[in-house]
Protein backbone atom coordinates (compact mmCIF):
# COMPACT_ATOMS: atom_id res chain seq x y z
CA UNK A 1 0.00 0.00 0.00
CA UNK A 2 1.35 3.09 -0.96
CA UNK A 3 2.37 5.57 1.70
CA UNK A 4 3.15 9.21 2.59
CA UNK A 5 6.74 9.37 3.06
CA UNK A 6 9.29 12.15 4.54
CA UNK A 7 12.67 11.95 4.26
CA UNK A 8 14.73 14.16 6.42
CA UNK A 9 17.54 15.31 4.70
CA UNK A 10 16.04 13.80 1.16
CA UNK A 11 18.13 15.87 -1.10
CA UNK A 12 22.02 14.64 0.48
CA UNK A 13 23.83 11.37 -0.55
CA UNK A 14 21.78 8.60 0.76
CA UNK A 15 18.76 10.63 0.92
CA UNK A 16 18.18 10.98 -2.61
CA UNK A 17 18.94 7.55 -3.47
CA UNK A 18 16.17 6.43 -1.37
CA UNK A 19 13.93 9.32 -2.62
CA UNK A 20 14.11 7.46 -5.82
CA UNK A 21 13.68 4.11 -4.72
CA UNK A 22 10.40 4.86 -2.90
CA UNK A 23 8.88 6.60 -5.59
CA UNK A 24 9.62 4.02 -7.79
CA UNK A 25 7.62 1.74 -5.23
CA UNK A 26 5.18 3.94 -5.29
CA UNK A 27 4.94 5.78 -2.29
CA UNK A 28 4.70 9.59 -2.12
CA UNK A 29 7.60 11.12 -1.14
CA UNK A 30 8.52 14.17 0.96
CA UNK A 31 11.75 15.56 1.12
CA UNK A 32 12.94 18.08 4.08
CA UNK A 33 16.71 19.67 3.70
CA UNK A 34 18.62 22.85 4.59
CA UNK A 35 20.73 22.36 1.42
CA UNK A 36 23.96 22.82 3.55
CA UNK A 37 25.28 19.67 2.11
CA UNK A 38 22.25 18.05 -0.30
CA UNK A 39 21.51 19.69 -3.42
CA UNK A 40 17.89 20.59 -4.64
CA UNK A 41 17.93 18.73 -7.79
CA UNK A 42 19.21 15.51 -6.07
CA UNK A 43 15.81 15.61 -4.05
CA UNK A 44 13.89 14.21 -7.13
CA UNK A 45 10.61 15.92 -6.33
CA UNK A 46 8.57 19.00 -6.84
CA UNK A 47 8.63 22.19 -5.05
CA UNK A 48 4.57 21.03 -3.84
CA UNK A 49 6.94 17.92 -1.97
CA UNK A 50 9.69 19.92 -1.15
CA UNK A 51 10.34 21.75 2.49
CA UNK A 52 13.54 23.70 2.36
CA UNK A 53 13.94 23.37 6.33
CA UNK A 54 17.16 23.57 8.96
CA UNK A 55 16.42 21.07 11.71
CA UNK A 56 17.61 23.20 14.64
CA UNK A 57 14.43 25.48 13.89
CA UNK A 58 12.21 23.92 16.06
CA UNK A 59 8.91 25.95 15.09
CA UNK A 60 9.40 25.38 10.99
CA UNK A 61 10.53 21.91 11.18
CA UNK A 62 7.45 20.66 13.65
CA UNK A 63 5.24 22.97 10.93
CA UNK A 64 6.78 21.38 8.08
CA UNK A 65 5.79 17.98 9.28
CA UNK A 66 2.52 18.78 10.75
CA UNK A 67 1.27 20.07 7.02
CA UNK A 68 2.81 17.19 5.51
CA UNK A 69 1.17 14.20 8.06
CA UNK A 70 3.66 11.25 6.73
CA UNK A 71 2.89 7.96 7.65
CA UNK A 72 6.49 6.78 7.76
CA UNK A 73 9.67 9.26 8.51
CA UNK A 74 12.99 8.06 7.86
CA UNK A 75 15.18 10.75 9.78
CA UNK A 76 18.36 11.09 7.42
CA UNK A 77 19.23 14.47 7.97
CA UNK A 78 22.81 14.97 9.73
CA UNK A 79 26.05 16.36 9.64
CA UNK A 80 28.35 13.42 8.90
CA UNK A 81 31.68 13.98 8.03
CA UNK A 82 34.03 12.99 10.68
CA UNK A 83 36.34 15.63 9.89
CA UNK A 84 34.27 18.29 9.93
CA UNK A 85 32.36 17.19 12.78
CA UNK A 86 35.65 16.84 15.05
CA UNK A 87 36.56 20.46 14.12
CA UNK A 88 32.81 21.79 14.65
CA UNK A 89 31.79 19.85 17.51
CA UNK A 90 29.17 22.24 19.27
CA UNK A 91 27.21 22.48 14.81
CA UNK A 92 27.73 18.30 14.90
CA UNK A 93 25.61 18.46 18.45
CA UNK A 94 23.12 20.42 17.62
CA UNK A 95 21.99 19.20 14.28
CA UNK A 96 22.52 15.59 15.45
CA UNK A 97 21.05 15.74 18.60
CA UNK A 98 18.78 18.92 18.93
CA UNK A 99 17.59 18.57 15.75
CA UNK A 100 16.83 14.97 16.16
CA UNK A 101 15.14 15.97 19.23
CA UNK A 102 12.65 18.49 16.68
CA UNK A 103 11.86 15.93 14.22
CA UNK A 104 11.37 13.40 16.44
CA UNK A 105 9.14 15.53 18.32
CA UNK A 106 7.10 16.38 15.55
CA UNK A 107 5.97 12.48 14.60
CA UNK A 108 4.05 11.27 17.02
CA UNK A 109 1.39 10.60 14.72
CA UNK A 110 3.04 8.66 12.40
CA UNK A 111 2.95 4.98 11.93
CA UNK A 112 6.81 4.41 11.52
CA UNK A 113 9.85 6.30 12.22
CA UNK A 114 13.32 5.28 10.55
CA UNK A 115 16.23 7.11 12.24
CA UNK A 116 19.81 6.75 10.75
CA UNK A 117 22.55 6.24 12.94
CA UNK A 118 26.24 5.10 11.88
CA UNK A 119 29.04 2.27 12.52
CA UNK A 120 30.67 4.86 13.84
CA UNK A 121 28.68 4.29 17.31
CA UNK A 122 30.82 0.74 17.64
CA UNK A 123 34.61 1.07 19.48
CA UNK A 124 37.52 -0.20 18.09
CA UNK A 125 36.96 -4.24 17.32
CA UNK A 126 38.19 -7.31 14.86
CA UNK A 127 35.55 -9.09 13.09
CA UNK A 128 32.48 -8.37 11.78
CA UNK A 129 29.96 -6.40 14.55
CA UNK A 130 26.39 -7.71 15.69
CA UNK A 131 23.82 -5.26 16.79
CA UNK A 132 24.69 -6.73 20.25
CA UNK A 133 28.12 -5.69 20.44
CA UNK A 134 28.53 -2.97 23.07
CA UNK A 135 28.60 0.20 22.02
CA UNK A 136 31.61 2.99 21.92
CA UNK A 137 32.02 6.09 19.85
CA UNK A 138 35.73 7.33 18.91
CA UNK A 139 34.61 10.66 17.63
CA UNK A 140 32.24 13.33 17.86
CA UNK A 141 30.47 11.99 15.09
CA UNK A 142 29.33 8.90 16.50
CA UNK A 143 28.92 10.03 19.97
CA UNK A 144 26.08 12.62 18.47
CA UNK A 145 24.68 9.24 16.65
CA UNK A 146 24.44 7.30 20.02
CA UNK A 147 23.06 9.74 21.05
CA UNK A 148 20.62 10.34 18.13
CA UNK A 149 19.37 6.08 19.06
CA UNK A 150 19.00 7.00 22.64
CA UNK A 151 16.75 9.87 21.70
CA UNK A 152 15.22 7.17 19.12
CA UNK A 153 14.10 4.65 22.11
CA UNK A 154 13.19 7.52 24.35
CA UNK A 155 10.50 8.38 21.26
CA UNK A 156 9.44 5.20 21.03
CA UNK A 157 8.59 4.81 24.68
CA UNK A 158 6.49 8.19 24.70
CA UNK A 159 4.62 7.57 22.13
CA UNK A 160 4.31 3.91 21.20
CA UNK A 161 5.36 4.61 17.46
CA UNK A 162 7.41 1.83 16.06
CA UNK A 163 10.74 3.04 15.57
CA UNK A 164 14.01 1.60 13.48
CA UNK A 165 17.30 2.90 14.11
CA UNK A 166 19.74 1.63 11.08
CA UNK A 167 23.25 1.57 11.64
CA UNK A 168 24.81 2.74 8.11
CA UNK A 169 28.59 1.13 7.36
CA UNK A 170 30.38 3.13 4.61
CA UNK A 171 28.30 4.05 1.91
CA UNK A 172 28.92 4.68 -1.98
CA UNK A 173 27.69 5.62 -4.86
CA UNK A 174 26.72 8.89 -6.94
CA UNK A 175 25.88 12.09 -6.31
CA UNK A 176 28.26 11.90 -2.52
CA UNK A 177 28.04 15.06 -0.95
CA UNK A 178 31.26 14.73 1.31
CA UNK A 179 34.97 14.17 0.52
CA UNK A 180 35.14 10.55 1.85
CA UNK A 181 37.32 7.50 0.54
CA UNK A 182 35.68 6.23 -2.96
CA UNK A 183 34.67 10.02 -3.89
CA UNK A 184 38.03 11.85 -3.40
CA UNK A 185 39.36 8.57 -5.51
CA UNK A 186 37.04 9.50 -8.28
CA UNK A 187 37.56 12.94 -8.16
CA UNK A 188 41.47 12.53 -8.56
CA UNK A 189 41.09 9.85 -11.32
CA UNK A 190 38.84 11.93 -13.48
CA UNK A 191 40.66 14.89 -13.32
CA UNK A 192 43.91 13.34 -14.72
CA UNK A 193 45.41 12.31 -11.88
CA UNK A 194 47.19 8.46 -11.75
CA UNK A 195 49.15 9.21 -9.06
CA UNK A 196 47.09 9.54 -5.84
CA UNK A 197 47.07 11.23 -2.79
CA UNK A 198 45.77 9.45 -0.07
CA UNK A 199 45.86 9.16 3.93
CA UNK A 200 45.93 5.81 5.85
CA UNK A 201 46.19 3.08 3.40
CA UNK A 202 45.77 -0.52 5.34
CA UNK A 203 42.31 0.32 7.42
CA UNK A 204 39.26 -1.93 5.34
CA UNK A 205 36.03 -0.76 5.78
CA UNK A 206 32.57 -2.32 4.81
CA UNK A 207 31.10 -0.70 1.80
CA UNK A 208 27.98 -0.82 1.00
CA UNK A 209 26.26 0.81 -2.21
CA UNK A 210 23.50 4.04 -1.63
CA UNK A 211 20.71 1.43 -3.87
CA UNK A 212 21.17 -1.51 -1.67
CA UNK A 213 20.90 0.69 0.95
CA UNK A 214 17.36 2.42 -0.04
CA UNK A 215 16.35 -1.16 -0.47
CA UNK A 216 17.15 -2.09 2.79
CA UNK A 217 15.11 0.27 4.48
CA UNK A 218 12.49 0.33 2.69
CA UNK A 219 12.29 -3.40 2.71
CA UNK A 220 12.26 -3.44 7.50
CA UNK A 221 9.16 -0.08 6.77
CA UNK A 222 7.54 -2.79 4.53
CA UNK A 223 7.81 -5.45 7.21
CA UNK A 224 5.50 -3.19 9.92
CA UNK A 225 7.56 -4.39 12.52
CA UNK A 226 6.67 -3.08 15.97
CA UNK A 227 8.27 -2.08 19.01
CA UNK A 228 11.66 -0.53 18.78
CA UNK A 229 14.97 -2.03 17.16
CA UNK A 230 18.49 -1.93 15.42
CA UNK A 231 19.90 -3.31 12.23
CA UNK A 232 23.29 -2.37 10.39
CA UNK A 233 23.11 -1.82 6.93
CA UNK A 234 26.21 -3.15 5.50
CA UNK A 235 27.79 -5.25 3.10
CA UNK A 236 29.03 -7.86 5.17
CA UNK A 237 32.35 -7.87 3.24
CA UNK A 238 35.20 -5.27 4.15
CA UNK A 239 37.75 -3.80 1.78
CA UNK A 240 40.89 -2.25 2.19
CA UNK A 241 41.97 1.30 0.74
CA UNK A 242 44.03 -0.58 -1.34
CA UNK A 243 41.74 -3.13 -2.72
CA UNK A 244 39.15 0.65 -3.34
CA UNK A 245 42.10 1.94 -5.65
CA UNK A 246 42.22 -2.25 -7.26
CA UNK A 247 39.06 -1.95 -8.17
CA UNK A 248 39.59 1.81 -9.60
CA UNK A 249 42.38 0.06 -11.62
CA UNK A 250 40.22 -2.75 -13.37
CA UNK A 251 37.52 -0.32 -14.27
CA UNK A 252 39.95 2.11 -15.91
CA UNK A 253 42.59 -0.24 -17.53
CA UNK A 254 45.18 1.29 -15.99
CA UNK A 255 48.18 1.60 -13.72
CA UNK A 256 47.63 4.12 -10.13
CA UNK A 257 50.01 4.89 -8.13
CA UNK A 258 49.53 6.14 -4.08
CA UNK A 259 51.45 8.70 -2.46
CA UNK A 260 50.81 8.97 1.18
CA UNK A 261 49.79 12.63 2.19
CA UNK A 262 50.29 13.00 5.93
CA UNK A 263 48.04 15.79 5.92
CA UNK A 264 45.31 13.01 5.01
CA UNK A 265 46.95 10.07 7.40
CA UNK A 266 44.43 10.13 10.62
CA UNK A 267 46.24 10.30 14.01
CA UNK A 268 43.36 7.51 15.43
CA UNK A 269 42.26 4.96 13.36
CA UNK A 270 40.14 1.60 13.44
CA UNK A 271 41.91 -0.86 11.34
CA UNK A 272 38.57 -2.87 10.51
CA UNK A 273 34.75 -1.57 10.54
CA UNK A 274 32.97 -4.61 9.16
CA UNK A 275 28.62 -5.54 9.45
CA UNK A 276 27.23 -8.63 10.18
CA UNK A 277 24.25 -7.91 8.46
CA UNK A 278 22.77 -11.22 9.63
CA UNK A 279 19.95 -10.08 11.65
CA UNK A 280 18.75 -8.28 8.36
CA UNK A 281 18.46 -10.88 6.02
CA UNK A 282 16.73 -12.60 8.85
CA UNK A 283 13.91 -10.26 8.89
CA UNK A 284 13.80 -8.91 5.20
CA UNK A 285 14.85 -11.07 3.27
CA UNK A 286 17.20 -8.55 1.63
CA UNK A 287 20.83 -9.28 -0.10
CA UNK A 288 22.99 -6.66 -1.62
CA UNK A 289 23.09 -5.72 -5.42
CA UNK A 290 25.85 -4.57 -5.99
CA UNK A 291 29.41 -4.82 -5.43
CA UNK A 292 32.84 -2.16 -6.04
CA UNK A 293 33.78 -3.26 -8.87
CA UNK A 294 30.10 -2.79 -10.44
CA UNK A 295 30.03 0.49 -8.52
CA UNK A 296 32.73 2.32 -9.39
CA UNK A 297 32.34 1.30 -12.81
CA UNK A 298 28.96 3.19 -12.78
CA UNK A 299 30.29 6.30 -10.63
CA UNK A 300 32.95 6.54 -13.72
CA UNK A 301 30.67 6.31 -16.40
CA UNK A 302 28.46 8.92 -14.34
CA UNK A 303 30.80 11.49 -14.07
CA UNK A 304 32.37 11.47 -17.04
CA UNK A 305 28.26 12.02 -18.50
CA UNK A 306 27.90 15.19 -16.35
Amino acid sequence: MAKKVLITGGAGFIGSALSRHLQELGHEVFVLDDLSFGRRELAGVDDAHFFRVDIRDRAATQEAIATIGPQWVLHLAAVHFIPYCNEHPVEAAAINITGTMNVLDACAEAEQVFVASTAAVYPIADGALAEAHPTGPLDIYGITKLATERLASEFHLRTVVPTIVGRFFNAFGPNETNPHLIPEIQRQVLSGARTLKLGNLDPKRDFIHTEDMGRAMALLLEKGLKGFDTFNIGRGIEYSVREIVDAFERQLGEKLRIDVDPARVRKVERMHLLADVGKLKRVTGWEPKWGIDEGVATLLKERRDL
